[in-house]
């Protein structure tokens, strides 16, 4: 009772930013064996099972340290992307992981990092369905992986040490007795600076695995009973329409901002003005389902950045308005605000843009060469 209660309050905690900028909901939990499949058009008439062929990418929401971890520890991940089975979803993205620390395996010599093992026993709908699963996930390297990489290392601290070992040899004898050893010397003391470093690598402990909270894993999921395919519309995000405002958006990639770091949305699009409002780019945000604000950035070099624009009523407009956000996986709106008390008027989903543009993974897209249309 006790566990299913903590996972009522995790999925109320992760659900309630996907009503962001929206009016409360009012409303009970209720715990029930059965689906209603004729309401809403929530679901299909197909069911199907979560079998090993499927790979199930989560985000994690807690740190998992190998240092300070237990065994039996429980966590929550969030599966990132929907789960498609039929002519629907079987996992509508948000739906919850109840996860548990199987196995800690501490890193050991030659370079050897630990691991652990990771169980799963049941997932939590967005619409409040408890899903019995077995599921299993190491982060322990594939041995042959494993094995290469120690030898990388063995090798590459080798030659390092190789390298001091000569040079401490030629300060010692001087460049005249090394000429007159005919470089004997300092090859020897090569020698001993590869013996000293292999010596290092083979005695060096790996290190501990650490999974922060953001980070990816897949996970392959049984479950034992068919679970109802959910329809496309059921899944998707929810929008707010503004009289006479027109966004279409043909284009969502992710790029670099100015220090390195791949975090940000880019989006291509056609905004068409016939509303009674305008809108400076002040006016519009990237905001997500935790709540938080990004204005479009002003470090871009495209001619046709809408970012330091007015878009002016009767006016259409194209071009690319970049947003620079903590974590490009969450869920995302385009924001239109009123100037005079800041409150939405319109409410575009990037999630429902990008189902319909058909992209099913933002991260693995990759820099997009700038340009200039």
């Amino acid at each position: 009772m006790k566990k299913k209660f903590i996972s009522a309050l995790i999925l109320i905690s992760l659900c309630m930013p996907n009503v962001v900028l929206a009016e409360p909901i009012k409303g009970h939990i209720e715990e029930t064996n059965t689906y209603n499949q004729e309401t809403d058009n929530t679901f299909t008439s197909e069911s199907e099972q979560l079998t090993a062929k499927k790979t199930v990418e989560l985000t994690v929401s807690q740190v998992i340290n190998g240092a300070t971890s237990i065994e039996g520890d429980e966590f929550f991940a969030e599966v990132s992307q929907d789960v498609l089975a039929g002519s629907g979803v079987l996992l509508p993205k948000g739906t919850v992981a109840h996860g548990f620390i199987k196995n800690i395996v501490d890193p050991k010599k030659m370079g050897r990092d630990g691991y652990v093992e990771l169980g799963f026993d049941y997932l939590i709908t967005p619409d409040g369905r408890e899903i019995p699963i077995e599921g299993d996930m190491t982060s322990k390297l594939h041995p042959a992986k494993s094995t290469a990489k120690r030898i990388g290392e063995g090798a590459a601290h080798t030659a390092i040490g190789g390298a001091y070992g000569a040079v401490a040899a030629l300060e010692l004898i001087g460049i005249e007795g090394a000429i007159l050893s005919q470089g004997y010397t300092i090859a020897g003391g090569a020698a001993l600076g590869g013996i000293v470093a292999l010596g290092y690598s083979l005695f060096r402990k790996g290190k501990d695995v650490l999974i922060s909270p953001g980070d990816e894993i897949k996970v392959k999921i049984i479950s034992a009973d068919k679970i109802p395919v959910m329809t496309h519309e059921s899944v998707r995000q929810e929008e707010i329409a503004y009289e006479g405002l027109d966004v279409e958006i043909f284009d969502i990639f992710l790029e670099e901002d100015p220090f390195g770091n791949l975090n940000t949305i880019s989006l291509d699009m056609i905004i068409k003005n016939y509303s009674k409002t305008d809108f400076s780019s002040f006016d519009i945000a990237l905001v997500s389902d935790l709540r938080n604000s990004y204005n479009p950035s002003i470090f871009t070099d495209y001619k046709n950045t809408l970012a330091m624009k007015t878009i002016r009523r009767g006016e259409s407009v194209s071009g690319i308005l970049s947003f620079s956000v903590d974590n490009p996986n969450r869920e995302h709106w385009l924001v239109f605000y009123d100037k005079r008390n800041h409150k939405p008027l319109a409410k575009i989903s990037i999630d429902n843009a990008k189902k319909d543009l058909k992209i099913t993974d933002l991260q693995k897209k990759k820099k997009k060469k700038r340009k200039n249309k």
